[in-house]
């Protein structure tokens, strides 16, 4: 297999209020809610950057395409890391997520590797990790 991932896609309880969070709150883009004529097929695309897309998609329609029973969602199962090129700007964009609402988890600061980051949850509990690593400045 080579790896190529195109799609992000994050279960949500409500869609219409994730979208808004997103799109509202974090200023990113989408086209709005697609396939709202199936029972099971309405879903939101954002743009995240070239060739990357965050998708979001009700719990419920992921259940019943994969035939799998629904189960609480767990916070620590995965994360979402954001890069940011300054601790400034690692401020900037927690600050952002916390008045679009999000539940602030870790508040930024010095990492033990020389970085500096924070956590932060999305309604549905989707953690975002936030971060500034300075070895990866010069990419």
């Amino acid at each position: 297999m080579k790896p190529y991932i195109s799609v992000i896609t994050l279960a949500v309880n409500n869609l219409e209020q994730s979208l808004k969070f997103y799109c509202e709150g974090l200023g990113l883009h989408s086209e709005g809610i697609l396939g709202q004529e199936y029972e099971y097929g309405a879903v939101a695309f954002i743009e995240l950057q070239s060739d990357i897309k965050l998708a979001l998609w009700s719990q419920q329609s992921i259940q019943h395409d994969t035939g799998l029973e629904l189960s609480a969602m767990c916070p620590t199962q995965m994360t979402l890391g954001h890069n940011v090129f300054s601790p400034l700007e690692v401020d900037q964009v927690m600050a952002q997520a916390a008045r679009a609402g999000a539940q602030i988890i870790k508040p930024a600061q010095a990492t033990f590797y020389g970085g500096y980051a924070g956590y932060f949850q999305d309604p549905n509990g989707h953690l975002w990790e936030v971060v500034w690593n300075p070895c990866w400045e010069n990419d």
